[in-house]
């Protein structure tokens, strides 16, 4: 049945209504996408809560950061109570664009520690050199000045081992540099392991060893210091699993949740589908990155960084997302038990510092920040909502309380003065109504 004043188009291998209600007394113009067929059930949002009129509101900004050039393409899915009751692609970015997540591999490593924490394979409390014996006799890194004025960089025992919750909640003393030593160098910079994605021949065992070898920046436990932290918790997935990190993702949790196009690298017959990656350019707007990481993605590496090493697309990592909400299953299938998610999260850092990243009023679960709640921080969300992010731009959150999950994706890197993702969240947020 067709409706008056409602446009229909098709858009690409899935159908796609957008509603369009011309302008009227009573009414604004509005546009809504749902789609299906897809991998999700999809739902009208007003038979969840939201508000399209307000949902359009994201829309009309996103259209107009890549009409303004601040963006070549964006795409972003909300959901709730099971149901996608928003989902939009603008400028370059299409339904199955797959794009690099970086940071958000953090979250599938954490899921994939826990399920084998849910097989009796670990405890968060057991000393990490248990299962990596590179790293016990850690030291720290100690710098001051002496006499003379000179800088000089020592190390000092650490105090008591790094445990497998320092990795899930960034604990451990490691960073993407290392501490200063001889020479004012980082010490991650003789290990071929600066920079937190570093393009290198050898393989994750290999690069924890590495990561043993130099000091830490901080007493293990004492101190939030964003870095290889989770990295190294995928070692040990590999370690307790007898798999490698890309076997052991694919198998239990990417073929299970029909994540059919996240992987460590996109195959050449998918190309055609990898965004480009852009960076801020100078004067304002963007272009094309020119760095070894608009292409490193289209090639299986060597080293799987279960920090920043997956690509995925907006359908494949909002049924990840989906499972998380529904406490730790999808479609019946369960990666984890309720409890598990619960605990993960569970803020973890209590009073302990923060070296960075995490702003007043969050604080930090296994693989997660946690909002301590919106009179904390300034922000609207729930308290109990935990998110995370990518370096070009990605970024998604989970709410429990509101029983829905958010997915936004664009492709800069850095991302420097674009709100795009923050307004997407907001205005998320601000189209609940019931």
């Amino acid at each position: 049945m067709l409706l008056q004043g409602v446009t229909y188009r098709s858009v690409g291998p899935r159908n796609v209504i957008e509603f369009s209600v011309m302008r009227t007394p009573l009414a604004l113009v509005l546009t809504l996408s749902f789609v299906f067929g897809g991998s999700l059930p999809t739902a009208a949002p007003e038979q969840n809560g939201l508000s399209a009129e307000r949902l359009n509101r994201i829309n009309i900004v996103m259209r107009d950061h890549v009409d303004s050039h601040r963006l070549a393409g964006a795409s972003g899915l909300i959901a709730r109570n099971g149901k996608v009751v928003f989902r939009e692609n603008w400028g370059e970015m299409k339904p199955d664009t797959i794009v690099r997540m970086y940071s958000m591999t953090k979250a599938v490593t954490g899921v994939a520690a826990m399920m084998l924490y849910e097989e009796g394979r670990f405890s968060l409390n057991d000393p990490v050199s248990k299962y990596m014996p590179e790293f016990a006799n850690m030291r720290v890194g100690h710098e001051y000045t002496d006499s003379t004025g000179k800088k000089i960089y020592d190390s000092v025992p650490a105090e008591r081992p790094i445990t497998v919750r320092d990795l899930f909640r960034h604990t451990t003393g490691l960073d993407y540099a290392g501490p200063k030593v001889e020479g004012g160098d980082p010490a991650y910079k003789k290990i071929e392991m600066l920079g937190g994605s570093p393009l290198v021949s050898f393989d994750l065992a290999e690069a924890v060893k590495r990561l043993a070898t130099a000091p830490l920046n901080d007493q293990p436990g004492t101190m939030f210091r964003y870095g290889y932290s989770i990295d190294v918790l995928g070692r040990l997935v590999e370690v307790a699993s007898g798999k490698t990190l890309d076997q052991f993702f694919e198998e239990r949790i990417f073929r299970p949740l029909g994540m059919k196009d996240t992987a460590f690298y996109t195959p050449e017959e998918k190309w055609s589908r990898l965004a480009v990656l852009y960076s801020p350019k100078r004067g304002g707007g963007i272009e094309p990155n020119t760095s070894n990481a608009q292409d490193r993605f289209k090639k299986k590496p060597a080293l799987f960084l279960g920090g920043a090493g997956l690509v995925s697309t907006l359908d494949d990592y909002a049924r990840f997302c989906m499972m998380l909400v529904n406490d730790g299953q999808l479609d019946g299938v369960r990666l984890l038990g309720r409890k598990s998610v619960e605990l993960m999260r569970s803020d973890h850092l209590g009073n302990l510092g923060r070296a960075g990243l995490l702003g007043e009023g969050y604080g930090f679960g296994l693989t997660f920040a946690v909002n301590l709640g919106p009179g904390k921080n300034a922000t609207v969300g729930s308290q109990g909502e935990y998110y995370w992010g990518g370096a070009a731009g990605t970024g998604f959150w989970i709410d429990p309380k509101e029983k829905m999950i958010g997915v936004f994706l664009i492709q800069v890197l850095p991302p420097a003065g674009i709100p795009a993702g923050e307004q997407f969240k907001r205005m998320a947020y601000l189209a609940l109504v019931d």
